[in-house]
């Protein structure tokens, strides 16, 4: 009995999964990509305006992927969704979205940005190549709050990439197992 309930659970994870899961095709909507970019730029600012230690890791950054207002509501089975953008040098290099699935004791609905610092080429070749990045595979990435990225310097930066996850908005509570993808998409 409890397979079956545990097969359905991940069914409808998986399901869910693959209906947010968009790559945009061939259409390319530019009102949608400058609602992005305005979005990334409106999270920045909120991040470094809270965080100074990031804006230090931005100028030492190869690439920054911003997912601004990502979604993520779940009831024993869960997912997020979020699009966002990649910045080389300060100029959008290219469109993302994330989709995570979860699995565990979880309940609600919640809402935050999410912003990946590429500290060198080799990473951010990695996120260029692949298709979809998947987190916890690949490059090291090194998850921060406040209290740890106060203490950074640009002598300690070891990591192949940084995360911040910050401006966390509604409620949402749980343990759950959890893995993430982040694949290129044309808005």
């Amino acid at each position: 009995m409890k397979t079956n309930l545990m097969f359905y659970l991940i069914l409808i994870a998986v399901s869910m999964l693959t209906a947010c899961q968009s790559t945009g095709g061939s259409q390319w909507d530019p009102a949608s990509a400058a609602q992005i970019d305005r979005d990334v730029d409106a999270a920045l600012a909120k991040l470094y305006e809270t965080t100074p230690s990031a804006k230090m890791l931005a100028s030492k950054a190869k690439g920054i992927l911003v997912f601004p207002n990502v979604i993520k509501a779940g009831f024993i089975g869960g997912a997020q969704y979020g699009k966002g953008a990649l910045r080389k040098r300060g100029r959008t290099a290219g469109y993302y979205n994330i989709i995570t699935g979860s699995f565990g004791l979880q309940a609600g609905v919640q809402s935050f940005d999410y912003v990946l610092f590429f500290m060198n080429d080799e990473a951010l070749s990695y996120l260029d190549r692949s298709e979809g990045f998947e987190i916890g595979v690949g490059p090291n990435i090194v998850v921060l709050d406040i209290g740890k990225a106060a203490q950074l310097t640009s002598t300690t930066l070891t990591e192949d990439v940084y995360a911040f996850l910050f401006g966390q908005r509604g409620l949402m509570a749980g343990i759950e197992l959890e893995g993430s993808k982040i694949t290129k998409v044309n808005p």
